[in-house]
């Protein structure tokens, strides 16, 4: 009968002797394996010895209470189901009071997940009264942790204690501490979700305003996010104007520009949740005054808005408004001092273009675009150059290349290489549209340029153009035009160019005829099997396993003589210096079979 009780205890006595050790690692393991301990122990016991423990002892590390706080958010099975599910709420109810934030968020988030458990009487017995409790702590700390609670507990109680609740929540947005006021802001959104139409208007609006006209800012920023919670709460456009486009209005020309900031970064939710008629009325010249600001971080937010704004203006009004207000700001913008907030423009303003048309972007889009091809910061340019897809469905490719095609040769020798890289992967594209007549007059010399520019990335994007641009334009072009440009790189005295050509036969072989890969592709790799760099020779042997794979692949005949000739090459080579030459010469044998 002892040892049946000794065995019993072993669990927890393991759990408290672990929980005290000097180890915080082995502290952090054993509150890990608390479901495995709270299931040995049984839930009878884990009610009445495990929780209590637990509860008494929260005194640790915070790795540890956070992993505490977390594991209790999915103890209600353990405990015996929903019926015990208070029985969690008070170790809960001690973390969310610790001075750690990350500890208290997750101990709310336990809470919240542990609300649902709760029948309505359970939720009115112990979960409101610990919110009441928390919400009349000493500690600020206590009282930020009940602002995330009112919410998960409203719908559930009777209506009472939902006015008590209602009380509660407007005594955190007017407690003392600036902290617990952020929190009821941030918050308010969320709880306004809950509380009956009447309340709405009565009681969370009021508060909405309070907050909102606080004296700290990071009180008021946390405001604007209730604002678009309550503007989509309230059922008619005469509501919104009255309750919610004043508050906004505020906040628009608010003395913080964080402020400011937050309603240009919720404008397109705030557009959303108003609707069309209060959008055009009173939102264009809210949406005009950000993109006007003073500080270059609201003009920079207000940027990225503005192909969504434009996209839900209402269809009747989108054009004049996008042409009269928006168009305006776009132009000031494209000079603007600040290089973030033309590059935040560059990246949406060529959205624009699908929305107002093509008269209206060849007459007033089109200017700005090469503005900003011509922009001194690489980033605006290469927003723009990434973004050409777009203006080419609406413009097409014609205009677009007599518009920005002398501003896109320029940028193919741009100083900075991410932007030669976005022009050279757009460069298949152009010569689709185009036509090989115009390419070969205007763009050809490019790509061939590319091929030997200093950095990797771009010389790489070349190569795998060529493939592209013979899949468009065929075979006969890729003789006349590609390969006796790329074989003369075999002579370049510089080894990276010389390695460049055979990158360049190797993704040529795959889209050109046998008869060109045999006359004019491998004489010039047998050649450079007695290259000086070994790095160059390794490669050759690369190339010459990738022709033998096509070969096979496509199950053409090639020249028995040229495989001859390619064994005899790889024999040699197999006998190299370069340990490395040796590897893939070997690698290439196996292929060639």
């Amino acid at each position: 009968m002892t040892e049946t009780g000794d065995d019993a205890l072993y669990p927890i006595a393991v759990l408290i002797d672990e929980l005290r050790n000097e180890d915080v690692q082995l502290r952090l393991t054993s509150i890990k394996k608390l479901s495995t301990i709270s299931l040995a122990l049984g839930v009878e016991r884990t009610r009445t010895e495990l929780i209590p423990f637990l509860t008494d002892t929260i005194y640790d590390e915070d790795e540890v209470l956070l992993a505490l706080a977390e594991q209790l958010g999915c103890f209600t099975p353990l405990v015996g189901g929903r019926e015990y599910a208070h029985i969690l709420l008070p170790p809960l109810e001690s973390l969310a009071t610790v001075e750690e934030t990350v500890v208290r968020d997750k101990a709310v988030e336990s809470l919240r997940n542990i609300a649902g458990d709760h029948s309505p009487e359970s939720m009115e017995r112990y979960f409101v009264p610990l919110v009441k409790r928390l919400t009349q702590g000493d500690w600020f700390t206590s009282r930020t942790s009940a602002c995330g609670l009112y919410s998960v507990s409203y719908p559930h109680v009777s209506t009472p204690v939902k006015e008590e609740l209602r009380n509660g929540f407007r005594t955190l947005c007017q407690d003392d501490t600036p902290m617990v006021r952020r929190a009821a802001a941030g918050k308010l959104g969320e709880f306004a979700k809950v509380v009956e139409a009447d309340s709405l208007k009565n009681v969370i609006i009021p508060m909405f305003n309070t907050l909102a006209s606080d004296e700290q800012d990071s009180v008021r920023l946390l405001a604007v996010e209730a604002c678009v919670a309550i503007a989509s709460l309230l059922p008619k456009t005469e509501e919104k104007e009255q309750y919610v486009v004043p508050t906004l209005k505020n906040a628009c020309e608010d003395k913080s520009w964080r402020v400011r900031y937050m309603v240009a970064d919720k404008f397109t939710e705030l557009q959303k949740a108003l609707g069309p008629d209060l959008t055009k009325n009173e939102l264009v010249t809210v949406f005009q005054a950000l993109l006007k600001d003073n500080e270059a971080e609201v003009r920079a937010m207000a940027a990225q808005k503005i192909k969504d704004f434009a996209e839900m203006l209402p269809q009747g009004s989108r054009e004049p408004v996008i042409m009269n207000n928006i168009l305006p700001c776009v132009k000031d913008l494209v000079n603007d001092t600040n290089q973030h907030v033309k590059t935040a423009l560059a990246s949406v303003i060529m959205g624009l273009a699908p929305i107002v048309g093509k008269d209206t972007t060849i007459e007033h889009l089109l200017p700005l675009f090469l503005a900003q091809l011509k922009d001194d910061c690489p980033e605006v340019r290469l927003n723009i150059i990434s973004n050409l897809e777009s203006v080419n469905k609406v413009i097409g490719i014609q205009q677009l290349s007599q518009s920005l095609l002398p501003a896109i040769v320029e940028l193919a020798e741009d100083t900075k290489w991410r932007v030669r890289l976005a022009i050279n992967e757009y460069m298949p594209l152009l010569a689709e549209q185009l036509g090989v007549t115009f390419f070969d007059e205007r763009l050809n010399v490019l790509c061939q340029a590319w091929l030997v520019d200093h950095v990797f990335a771009v010389r790489e994007a070349a190569t795998n153009n060529l493939k592209r641009l013979v899949a468009i334009f065929g075979s006969t072009w890729a003789r006349a035009s590609v390969v006796p440009k790329v074989l003369q790189m075999s002579h370049d005295q510089n080894y990276l160019h010389r390695m460049t050509c055979l990158f360049c036969i190797n993704v040529l072989a795959e889209v050109c005829e046998l008869q060109l890969i045999e006359e004019q592709m491998l004489p010039i790799v047998f050649q450079m099997a007695n290259d000086p760099v070994a790095n160059v020779r390794f490669n050759v042997c690369k190339s010459l396993s990738t022709i033998c794979g096509i070969v096979k692949q496509q199950n053409g005949k090639a020249n028995t003589g040229s495989f001859t000739q390619i064994r005899t090459i790889l024999d040699k080579l197999n006998e190299d210096g370069d340990v490395d030459v040796r590897y893939y010469a070997n690698e290439a044998l196996q292929v060639l079979g």
